[in-house]
């Protein structure tokens, strides 16, 4: 039977990270748990950065962006002997359980430690929204508004001056911000890996705007192309001035918005309710709009479709 509970967040932090630790922290406690926080992330498990947790450890936390626990990576953890060290000192605590929130790389950590006989349970935090078996991640709706903010500034000025705004956006192996943040801006042109890019079609439809509008917008998910190369062609080839502008990681930043903070508060309570009844080795997730829990070994396999069908979406509204 669980009794005592840690909490740690890992990898690139997300808004609504810190509200899916109180939850878990009050809900544990409503339960009559100990409960514990791992500072750093798996960095920090290894090197015994561990502290009680109390109702007042968690107030005042719930629309503060960021972690306030800290996340850090640790490329080391892959290797058994420290994973050893981080399952003995959850042992010299006492700590039965623990509740990991991050990606699919804190994923697999915690699949490790589920297999060397800690109880784990899984929630997904990062704006990228790239975890299988999840509609959203926490964070993913407060990193869309902020870009959505932006290229809707952006705009009013691209439109002054008759220019076609290049914005990389973040997302690395997956497009779902560079998508979502498409339709939602109106843009002429995404391009992730989910879209692919052919130079000569981008060339065409920004030509052809050129024709009914004063401005164009272009979102790039980061890493993908060259983008100033791109902003060259489109000078070079199209009645626009291309400018670039990298959001970087003010994308993470704020507050959560309302959905992320509901998202991670119901994702937290479920992954205690979990542990309480003895299930462990799964991670929460949400389907349609009901947060379930799917074994880690089976959502690691999963493919997240999810981006591909917002890109037809997007295709038919161009």
């Amino acid at each position: 039977m669980v009794k005592k509970v840690a909490v740690l967040t890992s990898g690139g932090d997300a808004p609504g990270m810190n509200a899916a630790v109180r939850a878990v922290v009050r809900t544990g406690l409503a339960h009559g748990l100990e409960m514990y926080a791992v500072y750093d992330g798996y960095k920090g498990l290894y090197e015994g950065k561990i502290e009680r947790m109390y109702r007042k450890s968690v107030a005042e936390k719930l629309n503060r962006g960021g972690t306030f626990i800290g996340t850090a990576r640790l490329p080391e953890f892959v290797h058994p002997e420290i994973r050893q060290v981080c399952v003995e000192n959850l042992q010299e605590y006492g700590i039965d359980a623990l509740v990991t929130i991050g990606g699919d790389g804190t994923y697999r950590g915690a699949y490790e430690l589920e297999k060397m006989g800690v109880f784990t349970v899984g929630i997904p935090g990062t704006i990228d929204n790239d975890v299988a078996g999840t509609d959203y991640t926490i964070g993913f709706d407060t990193a869309l508004t902020t870009i959505v903010e932006a290229i809707d500034k952006l705009r009013d000025t691209s439109s002054s001056h008759r220019r076609c705004s290049i914005v990389e956006v973040m997302g690395r192996h997956c497009g779902a911000l560079a998508i979502w943040a498409g339709i939602a801006v109106g843009a002429e042109v995404v391009i992730c890996e989910e879209t692919g890019y052919d130079e000569a079609k981008v060339i065409q439809t920004i030509q052809d705007a050129a024709r009914v509008k004063k401005h164009a917008i272009v979102i790039v998910s980061e890493n993908f192309i060259d983008i100033k190369h791109l902003e060259k062609v489109l000078n070079d080839f199209t009645p626009f001035e291309a400018r670039t502008t990298i959001l970087g990681y003010v994308q993470r930043g704020g507050c959560p918005s309302p959905r992320d903070r509901v998202l991670a508060s119901m994702m937290g309570a479920k992954a205690v309710e979990c542990l309480v009844n003895n299930i462990s080795g799964v991670c929460m997730c949400s389907v349609n709009e009901k947060i379930v829990a799917i074994p880690f070994e089976e959502a690691l396999k999963m493919k997240k479709n999810q981006v591909e069908e917002k890109y037809k979406v997007f295709e038919e509204l161009w």
